[in-house]
């Protein structure tokens, strides 16, 4: 396996800039993930390793060797597409071997190979059949491994769930995850999903329109989101932003916002000084708030809201609360008697785990 090195990478089509001035490193055997918004420029990232893409300026490295002018066949790469890209009229040894097949490989390596990476995927049953007869997740598992046959240095996943069902993303991606674990693989997996991002990478990567906005292991990105747009995009249902001020007295800071009033933090206070007076965002994410009905025993920062639309999921709900002027939504365990729109509840926010964005930067200010 080898380490992926992009250097200050930019991919331009005409006057606009897909990718601009991308500088990572994803260590050897690590799994990363690139992550953000349909258009942000991550498989255009993808397909630049990959060879697919040519590189407007800057440097890509695979291992010791920089790759920018070598062909894609010559990059001891290997990609999985969202769509499979199986042969139809080949069964799916023959799929598997393919590749193995032009390249001039053995009949008997190639048999060797397939069936290794079958008893690996759970194919060994299916092998004669042709992607007609097999399921999405299945055909998905083919074109793993087709990918597997090649044992190449880096493997490359582009979207490859975005076809399957919920139920069978979820599976897929716990199969996916321990295949990194006993290939011992670098992996780079683009996807849309945070939800894919969060639960299988070892490092995430964030890009947005082109840009990288942040990178590191999921639950540090989640809890120290450098910017408004990561801190939006991270976390499920999304953090909830108010538009707000900080407002000073001889004793604390505090967040005034349409409607309520919260004590900020003391830890807080040497980061927010200077923007007393000024307009921030409130930031602070629904598992960090709790509501209960009002009049009930509570402590910390509390104001009242009413409650707009409850949302019940069986072992959590979302209530869509109006505080204020605010809309904002709260994710809870289920309460023993169930809450009703339009019920007045005392909301309590755990503001150690709150954040402050800059207005004009989006920059996180803590």
């Amino acid at each position: 396996m080898a380490n992926v090195i992009l250097k200050n990478v930019v991919k331009q089509f005409g006057t606009a800039r897909a990718v601009d001035d991308l500088s990572i490193e994803i260590h050897d055997k690590e799994f990363a993930v690139l992550v953000g918004p349909s258009g942000c420029g991550k498989s255009t990232a993808l397909r630049m390793i990959a060879g697919l893409e040519t590189v407007s300026s800057g440097e890509i490295h695979i291992g010791d060797v920089q790759v920018n002018d070598m062909a894609p066949k010559d990059r001891d790469i290997a990609m999985v597409f969202q769509n499979y890209a199986l042969y139809p009229h080949m069964n799916v040894r023959e799929n598997m071997g393919f590749g193995l097949k032009i390249r001039k490989f053995s009949a008997a390596e190639i048999d060797s190979r397939v069936q290794e990476a079958a008893d690996i995927l759970g194919l060994t049953e299916l092998l004669e059949r042709k992607p007609k007869e097999l399921s999405g997740g299945q055909r998905q598992r083919v074109a793993v491994g087709r990918a597997i046959v090649r044992k190449p240095q880096v493997f490359l996943f582009d979207e490859p769930l975005s076809n399957l069902d919920a139920k069978l993303r979820v599976a897929m991606r716990a199969e996916i995850s321990k295949l990194h674990r006993r290939l011992g693989a670098t992996i780079i997996y683009v996807t849309h999903d945070q939800v894919e991002a969060m639960t299988m990478a070892d490092r995430i990567f964030i890009m947005n329109k082109g840009v990288l906005q942040q990178s590191g292991a999921p639950m540090e990105v989640y809890s120290q989101p450098a910017n408004r747009f990561v801190a939006g995009f991270i976390g499920s249902p999304a953090m909830n932003f108010i538009d707000a001020t900080v407002v000073s007295d001889e004793q604390a800071l505090f967040i005034d916002a349409e409607g309520f009033r919260v004590r900020l933090p003391d830890a807080f206070r040497s980061r927010l000084a200077s923007y007393a007076g000024r307009p921030v965002v409130f930031g602070v994410r629904p598992e960090d708030i709790s509501a209960q009905p009002d009049g009930a025993n509570d402590e910390g920062n509390t104001t009242t809201a009413r409650a707009d639309v409850v949302e019940t999921l069986g072992s959590e709900v979302f209530v869509h609360l109006m505080c204020g002027q605010q809309t904002i939504v709260a994710r809870m365990e289920v309460p023993e008697r169930p809450l009703t729109v339009g019920q007045t509840l005392r909301v309590n926010f755990k503001m150690p785990k709150t954040h402050v964005f800059d207005t004009e930067t989006s920059r996180t200010i803590v």
